[in-house]
């Protein structure tokens, strides 16, 4: 059997295993990046502003946009080149620290509690008496119907690209408190010029106009369970979660996923080397997992987590 690459630490591995098993990437079904797996096709919109790439980015439009969006302040928001870049920006601010397991790009050094809520990778939501001063929300709209969980004096980063399921187009955002609108002021100033691309800017408008939180957020509530169910037909026993993700115990399961052109996430960077997370599947896409999760002839699975 060919050799898989070693996982990346983000996911996202699909086109690296693709041509290592010499399939075609766009016939790959990468389960390790944890997509809204209901999000409307980005790329009918995407071609309608391909004359953005003309024009350099103006990002007031799209802030605007996002603002209304989540209701907010647009003062309190600021654009960024996707979630990695909103986690930057606000950890040289801020400094931070982390309860581990945590998502690897959140300050380890001193300073203010930084958490991920739903928990990545456990994809358990926090409690409502859970704080942190900041909170990563790139997966919180599609675990709950709702853009933030909304503690007052809690700074937000966030993934746009994650809920619209276009992670190439990088756009994410920061958020501040109401009374910290000169944060966004300083972490703006980080900013190289034109930090998010102007197909992003242009496009994004229209993308947030088909955004449905209460029913996208329902839908991959039925969908992962469904998957769950799936998984414990085939032996596995998935962790619980809230996410649109689950953990499962099955050191080689990687492998022989990867043998019929499904990719799942290996949890090694987050110190849990027999996990892997598999991401909710779109519902066209439950069916070909069922079919590979069948081929597997050797078992793989394990009970439970240690």
């Amino acid at each position: 059997m060919t050799t898989l690459p070693p996982a990346g630490p983000h996911g996202g591995d699909a086109t690296a295993v693709a041509h290592a098993l010499g399939l075609d990437p766009e016939r790959v079904l990468d389960l390790s990046q944890s997509l809204n797996p209901v999000a409307p096709d980005p790329v009918p919109v995407l071609r309608r502003h391909l004359g953005s790439v003309r024009r350099y980015p103006d990002v007031a439009r799209a802030t605007a946009a996002l603002a209304q969006a989540m209701g907010m302040d647009e003062r309190r928001l600021l654009l960024t080149n996707g979630g990695a870049e909103a986690i930057r920006l606000v950890g040289e601010e801020m400094g931070g620290r982390v309860v581990e397991p945590e998502f690897s790009l959140h300050p380890r050094g001193g300073g203010p509690l930084w958490r991920s809520n739903p928990h990545n990778p456990s994809g358990l939501l926090a409690g409502p008496n859970d704080r942190a001063q900041v909170w990563d929300e790139a997966f919180y709209s599609l675990a709950t119907g709702f853009w933030t969980r909304g503690d007052a004096d809690a700074v937000v980063v966030g993934s746009l690209t994650k809920l619209l399921g276009c992670p190439g187009l990088r756009i994410g955002y920061v958020l501040v408190p109401e009374g910290e609108v000169e944060m966004i002021a300083r972490c703006r100033h980080r900013q190289p010029m034109w930090a998010v691309n102007g197909m992003a800017v242009s496009a994004l408008p229209d993308l947030l106009a088909s955004v449905d939180l209460p029913t996208w957020s329902a839908h991959i509530q039925t969908l992962r369970t469904q998957m769950a169910a799936l998984l414990r037909d085939h032996g596995f026993e998935p962790q619980p979660s809230d996410a649109n993700w689950v953990l499962v115990a099955a050191p080689k399961l990687r492998a022989h996923l990867a043998t019929h052109g499904i990719v799942v996430r290996d949890c090694t960077s987050f110190g849990m080397p027999e996990t892997v997370r598999i991401a909710v599947p779109a519902p066209h896409e439950l069916e070909r997992l069922e079919d590979a999760l069948s081929a597997i002839d050797q078992p793989v699975a394990r009970k439970g987590v240690s």
